[in-house]
Formats: structure tokens, sequence, C-alpha cells
């Protein structure tokens, strides 16, 4: 429910009670009031938020309309005293006039935006380079990231111009703060490796795509849900917005600072995928939510727009992932270690000679010219009444493997196998 007060000229509060009423307003109120102009009415109206841009538009031919608008719910209690507990659980989303100006007042300020962008840098520097994975979760609360990646969506959507291009200014030039920051942090401080916490911030997996077209969703599923219906907070979901986008953003700045050039690439990519799998898919929780071209208050959106935008929109995001899937394993790291790993433990369970203690298959970041290294730990237990020594089992077990993950991976496969033997007592 939504409170609206309406002024009008004197004469016109009773036509603005009666479309309120078509519109399924609640406690109506009409007032006599007086403006620098002389005397007005004041209508004081209450409709569900369904109705707010339907009202606003019925409203529109009445000279000098000023409506003050309340985006905070109202709870609009009616007699019987007994229906009220249903009264106010007919919760609706918002109107997509709400929604609009919502996205709107978040393009303001720049100083506090970039001010934002920066401490989001220093903070996620810090995290990075002290290998503090907490410092990361404080970086994304802090970075703006999600209000430009929403409005972008919330732009596309109704086809605004404007908009898209004011969010689309806001939000690279977040990005070129947060990376700037953190590439003169680490001139200064004279970095010299990638940190592991940057290594595995940096691994890409082939489900990464994944986690921006669920952003999007969630945040424009908590946009266009009502105050008191949304079971998320927005900072929770501006978290998740700025969870794909703050690390990424650190590790460009920060891999720039040492010529880590493969980091950068893949952080480059992160910072692409994540615009544009959020702009798709909470684009289109917004169209499936009322937002278009046109509506009350609102004539400057284009019908040609939205399909234009979405279709670059999904041929950027199905670029972005044949160039993913051809330059494997690149970018694709981390789902392709796990294969690795799971292909590993399958051919030591296969083997007679050895029970598996424990594996780990990682790629690293050395920077060996013209290769992908594909680090192999293996921990094995000879099965009992196996009379081959540890040297010639480490030698079969690692010709197998190196065979096996050279031929499937496109990696050098550098294997480690140590055998373990148990306390003589257990034997």
């Amino acid at each position: 429910m939504r409170q609206l007060w309406i002024q009008t000229p004197q004469g016109y509060g009773k036509e603005v009670l009666k479309v309120a009423k078509e519109h399924e307003g609640v406690n109506l109120v009409q007032l006599a009031g007086t403006d620098f102009s002389g005397e007005v009415d004041v209508v004081v109206v209450r409709v569900s938020n369904r109705q707010v841009e339907h009202l606003l538009g019925k409203l529109e031919p009445i000279p000098d309309l000023h409506v003050s608008f309340f985006p905070q719910g109202a709870i609009a209690l009616q007699p019987p005293p007994s229906e009220a507990p249903d009264q106010v659980t007919d919760v609706q989303v918002r109107s997509p006039i709400e929604i609009f100006l919502a996205g709107l007042q978040s393009v303001g300020s720049w100083k506090g935006f970039l001010g934002y962008a920066a401490l989001g840098g220093i903070v996620v520097w810090i995290g990075l380079f002290t290998n503090s994975s907490f410092l990361l979760v404080a970086a994304m609360l802090i970075a703006p990231f999600a209000g430009p990646a929403m409005n972008v969506a919330i732009a596309t959507a109704r086809g605004d111009k404007m908009l898209l291009w004011r969010s689309l200014l806001r939000y690279f030039a977040a990005l070129a703060v947060t990376i700037a920051v953190t590439l003169l942090l680490s001139l200064i401080f004279q970095q010299q490796i990638a940190t592991s916490l940057m290594v595995d911030n940096s691994q890409i997996s082939a489900v990464t795509v994944l986690l921006p077209l669920a952003a999007g969703t969630a945040g424009g599923l908590q946009l266009v849900q009502s105050q008191r219906s949304s079971l998320v907070s927005g900072a929770a979901t501006g978290m998740l917005v700025a969870a794909s986008l703050a690390p990424p953003a650190g590790i460009v700045g920060m891999a720039i600072a040492i010529t880590r050039w493969d980091m950068v690439i893949s952080g480059v990519f992160l910072l692409i995928l994540q615009l544009v799998g959020i702009n798709l898919s909470a684009a289109i929780i917004f169209r499936l939510y009322g937002l278009s071209a046109k509506g009350a208050r609102y004539d400057r959106g284009k019908k040609w727009l939205f399909p234009v935008s979405l279709g670059v929109t999904i041929a950027a995001l199905g670029g972005l992932l044949t160039w993913q899937i051809s330059n494997s394993p690149n970018l694709q790291r981390s789902s392709r270690a796990q294969r690795a790993n799971a292909d590993v433990q399958q051919i030591v369970n296969r083997s007679d000679l050895v029970n598996l203690v424990e594996a780990n298959v990682r790629f690293t970041r050395s920077n060996i010219p013209g290769q992908n290294t594909l680090l192999v730990t293996i921990y094995v237990q000879p099965q009992e009444g196996i009379s081959a020594s540890s040297q010639e089992i480490r030698q079969t077990l690692t010709q197998v493997i190196q065979t096996n993950l050279f031929q499937e991976y496109n990696a050098t496969p550098l294997v480690d196998v140590t055998v373990l033997e148990p306390p003589n007592y257990l034997r």
C-alpha cells in the first residue's frame, strides 16, 4: 500500500477522489489548503502498489498537478476491525514508476559514489595482499557496483538511452577507480608476486556465468518486491552483485602492477561477463513485472531500444562464453581442475597396486612460457601383498596419470606421487 499526497487547483479534489476510488483507493481524505498561487485542494490517497502508475496516468490531464510520493509502505485499516488481518496481508509488488524513480535517484552525487569505489579498492587490496578473505567480504559491502549494474538493466527494460548511458558511465568509472587504487597501492608497497588469494580468486570456472545471472535475478526481484514482502535485504543482494565484481577489479589493478597479463585478461573477462549476465537476467525480470517504454510521467523510453539492447547483451554473452570455451584451460581453470581431480582419483582407484589416501589437482599461475601447468599431488598407500617397490609404484602411476591428463586437458601435468607406508604394528 502506497500513500500519495495530491495537490490540485481548487475544484479538482472531487475528481481526484473519484479516480482514486476507481483504482481501489482506501482511507481517502480531501483537505483545503493554500499555496503561493492561492486556494488548492489536497487529497490524501492510499492505493495498492500495482495501482500507483495507473492512477497517475489517469490524473495527468488535471492542470498544475503536484504529487508527493511516499515510497515507504502504509498500512490502511478500514472497518470492520475484524477484517484487519486480511487487509494488511495483501502485499503487492512495487509499481514500475517507483522502480524507475528509485533508479534515477541512485545516479546522483558523483563524489560519494567515487569515494566508495576508492574505499572498496583499498579494502579489496588489503584483503588480496594479506590473504585475508574476510576483508574481501567487507569490500563487497562497500563497493558501489550494484547500483549502476541494476540501473543498466532498468534502462534496458524501459528503453531509456539517457539512463543507460549514465549507468554505464558510472559502472566503468567505479571499476576504473577501484583498479587505479589497487594498482597504485601495489606500486607504492612494491608488490612483486601474486598472492595465493589473488591466484585463487583469478581461477574461472565453466559455470561462472551462473553467478551474474543469479545476481541479476536476485537484484531485480529485490527491487520489485515491496519493502514488507521482500525476504532479502538490499544490502544482501548488493553484496551478491559486488561479490562478482570487487575481487576481479582488485586483481586487475594488482596484476597490472606485477605485469601478470594472464590474470589481467581473466579479470577483465569476469568484469564484462558480470555486467552482461546481470543485465540480461535483471532486464527480463523488470519487463515481466511491468516496466515498459512508456508510463505515467515517463515518455522518453524507446520501444526499439529494449529488443536491441537485449540482443546486444545476448550476443555479447554468447561471444564471451565462446571465448571461454575456446580458450581452455585459461578461462576454465577451476572447473577443469575439478574434473582432472576426479579423473586422477578414478585412475588410482582402478590400480591394483595402491589405495588412494588423498589427491590434490590444481592449475598454477607459474611463469613458464607456453605451458599450462597442472600440478598433481597424490598420496597413496600400497595394497596388501604388493611386492612392487615405492619407486616402481611412483613411476607407474606418474606415467599413467601424465599420459591421461596431457591428452585430455591441454596442459602440462607435473605429478608428485608420495607412497606412504602404514605403521608396522598395523600390518
